[in-house]
This record gives C-alpha cells, sequence and structure tokens, in this order.
C-alpha cells in the first residue's frame, strides 16, 4: 500500500501568511452533517420508542403512531448517507503500522506528551476505531431492524426471530451510542477537529501537530505542482 492512499480528493495546502490546509470538501462535510443529523433522529426517536419514560421524545416526530413510521425510513436515510462516508472514507481508514504504534503511546497522548507520538496519516487509530464500529454497528442495527419492520418485512418473519431481533437491534443501539460519546468528546477535546468538519479547513500547525505524516505528504505534493489530490 502506498504512501499516496494518504492523500484524498480535496487535500490541499493554500498558500498565505498563514498557510491553511483544506482537510474535508464541502460534499464531504455535507455528507458527514447528514449523516450526524440522521444518527441523532435516530437515537432520540429509538429511546422515545424503548423506554416507556422518555416516549415524551415522541413529541418531537409528531407523536407515537408518526414516529414508528418514521423511525426505520431514518435507518434507510442513514444507511444511504453512511455508505456515502464509507466510500470517501475506507481506504484512509485501513490499519498501518504506524497506528499500532500510536495505540501503544495513547498514554502520552493523554499526558499532553504529543511530541512522542508517532507521525501519522490522515486519521489516528482513534478515529479509525470509530469508522470501523459505526460501519459493523450500522450494518447490524439495520439487518435487524428489518426483521421487525411490521409494515413490510415482519409479517413473513417467525416471532421468535423477530424478538431476537429486537434484543441484538437494542445492545447495538446502546454501543452506538457510545461510540458516537467518544467520537464527539474526541472532536472537542482535540482542539480544530470539531471546526475542520464545520469549515473543512485546519491550520499548518494543527496538521504538522496532529497528521504530521500526512502533512508532509500534502506539502510534498504541493511542492510536485498542484498543490491537490487528484
Amino acid at each position: 500500500m502506498s504512501d499516496q492512499t494518504l492523500i484524498e480528493p480535496g487535500d490541499a495546502i493554500q498558500p498565505g501568511d498563514p498557510p491553511i490546509v483544506h482537510r474535508y470538501s464541502p460534499a464531504t462535510r455535507l455528507n458527514h452533517w447528514i449523516t450526524a443529523v440522521t444518527m441523532i433522529l435516530l437515537i432520540l426517536s429509538g429511546l422515545a420508542l424503548y423506554y416507556p419514560a422518555l416516549f415524551f421524545l415522541s413529541a418531537l416526530f409528531g407523536g407515537g403512531q408518526l414516529l414508528r413510521t418514521l423511525h426505520p425510513w431514518l435507518g434507510v436515510v442513514l444507511v444511504l448517507s453512511f455508505s456515502l462516508l464509507f466510500v470517501r472514507f475506507w481506504r484512509g481508514n485501513l490499519w498501518r503500522s504506524e497506528d499500532g504504534d500510536w495505540v501503544a503511546h495513547m498514554g502520552d497522548l493523554v499526558a499532553g506528551r504529543e511530541e512522542k507520538m508517532p507521525e501519522i496519516g490522515k486519521y489516528n487509530a482513534g478515529q479509525k476505531f470509530v469508522f470501523w464500529s459505526l460501519a459493523l454497528l450500522i450494518l447490524g442495527m439495520f439487518v435487524t431492524g428489518v426483521l421487525f419492520w411490521q409494515e413490510y418485512f415482519a409479517p413473513g418473519i417467525p416471532i421468535p426471530v423477530q424478538r431476537l431481533a429486537i434484543i441484538v437491534h437494542s445492545v447495538l443501539a446502546v454501543f452506538v451510542i457510545l461510540v458516537i460519546i467518544l467520537h464527539v468528546y474526541a472532536g472537542f477535546w482535540v482542539r480544530g477537529s470539531f471546526d475542520a468538519m464545520v469549515n473543512g479547513r485546519v491550520s499548518a500547525g494543527w496538521a504538522f501537530r496532529h497528521h504530521r505524516k500526512w502533512f508532509r505528504r500534502l506539502v510534498e505534493q504541493s511542492r510536485g505542482g498542484s498543490g491537490r489530490a487528484t
């Protein structure tokens, strides 16, 4: 696997004082936020359906009956949206040798000794964990959700299978919520990460500090000509 996979379409360094590093394209950011909003709506609607004490959340969706109709369709939107993210990101999230070193030095990261962290590409091991975890969890929730989707599929599915699917679906939902909490926390903890997904840009200093291998490749590419990935 060559280092060229560290660079994605749209990644570039914009000369200036200071220089600006383009990290996420507008299409990528739109795709991400559609996925994020849909996920939040699914979590809220799922909690309303699962826990009687949280049924008041159904008011956000126009009541219980409408909520039961919207929830599975929101799941379809999530799968389609995340599938686009998967196509965009899966190559950059493949495991590399430096990821193992990054995990081994997580203690230094937490302690603020980032100078001891290994150089990494565009995504670190933590980001890759979130990516692949969500990919598997969303797939599992979609498959189990289809099994007890009353309007279309449940009539042809044995009741014991539906009951098991509901249990598995609920357990997977708990893990999804935990992964999302981790993802949001990391986005705010590493200053500049959240802004990067809002405006698509980071400072050269941020790129050098957190994703030095990716930044070096961008510098090499910029010196070589176009300054943008193809």
